[in-house]
């Protein structure tokens, strides 16, 4: 697996990573991670350039709420179990 891109962002940390004609995209804040796994065929043919374009701002909207989500998960998982 190789890395491709990085894409700037306030709240994330972006990477597109390639793979057996595949790119994963994985977005990481803090402890948690959400990735994203597209096929090269499933694409136009404009390579990297078409991930940039699935990756516009309502998506990663999306991904930062969930981000928010994730953490509510998991705070009150570990709240039911104090260690």
């Amino acid at each position: 697996m190789r890395v491709i891109a990085e894409l700037p962002h306030p709240e994330c940390k972006i990477t597109i990573f390639s793979m057996n004609q595949k790119y994963i995209v994985k977005f990481e804040q803090g402890t948690f991670e959400q990735s994203y796994k597209l096929a090269e065929l499933d694409l136009s043919g404009g390579g990297v350039n078409d991930v940039f374009e699935i990756l516009d701002e309502t998506f990663i909207a999306t991904v930062i709420e969930r981000f928010k989500l994730m953490r509510s998960d998991f705070t009150l998982a570990y709240k039911r179990h104090q260690f």
